[in-house]
């Protein structure tokens, strides 16, 4: 098994940028983690680096494709089957994003508001040539989503609890059991540090 290697921050970005870049055509990069290691943060700052080199590239959260409440708190505010079956709308961001993008030159930026729990309202948005979605959140994979790089950024469990909300522990039982099944990403970091990274290539 591939040994973790020490990165830095920058180098790190880098290599992502460059696994993007040498993707043919669309392309859609999972960058999958928990909310305690902001996956969404280094998704915005590769896709940075990707249109300062001239792709065209863009950013998903998987919180804009959430469920509605009704169907997310069906079960109470904090069940962990719920969390882990229920909260995010994989088939829609895949329609929407994934499908849409590959099939028609197209992809939705955002489903469902969380925070309003309404529709979110976005509009579709064409696809330049070449263009790199990098969807990020948490336990993206293993859910039969056709990506073309995953990314998982790992954290221990202590790191975890250290970086979640009280009122959000009771997600870390789902993100254990959701990565014991799911498989391993194309590249993991190791990630409890984020000024200090390692990472391993599957």
């Amino acid at each position: 098994m591939p040994a973790f290697a020490a990165i830095t921050p920058d180098a790190l970005l880098d290599l992502l940028a460059q696994r993007a870049a040498d993707l043919p055509g669309h392309a859609v990069i999972a960058v999958d983690g928990a909310d305690a290691a902001d996956p969404l943060s280094v998704a915005r700052a590769v896709a940075d680096l990707l249109r300062a080199a001239g792709r065209p590239a863009d950013i998903v959260s998987l919180h804009d494709f959430v469920r509605p409440a009704s169907l997310r708190y069906e079960h109470g505010h904090a069940d962990e089957l719920s969390y882990r079956t229920l909260w995010f709308d994989y088939a829609g961001l895949d329609r929407e994003v994934l499908q849409a993008l590959r099939e028609h030159d197209r992809w939705l930026p955002a489903l469902w508001n969380e925070r309003t729990d309404r529709s979110a309202r976005a509009r579709i948005r064409p696809a330049a040539a070449g263009t790199v979605l990098l969807v990020a959140g948490p336990m993206l994979l293993g859910r039969g989503l056709t990506f073309d790089l995953t990314v998982g950024l790992r954290m221990s469990e202590a790191a975890l609890r250290r970086g979640t909300d009280p009122d959000e522990q009771f997600t870390l039982a789902a993100l254990r059991e959701h990565h014991a099944q799911a498989g391993e990403p194309d590249l993991t970091v190791a990630w409890d540090h984020p000024d200090r990274p390692a990472v391993r290539v599957g």
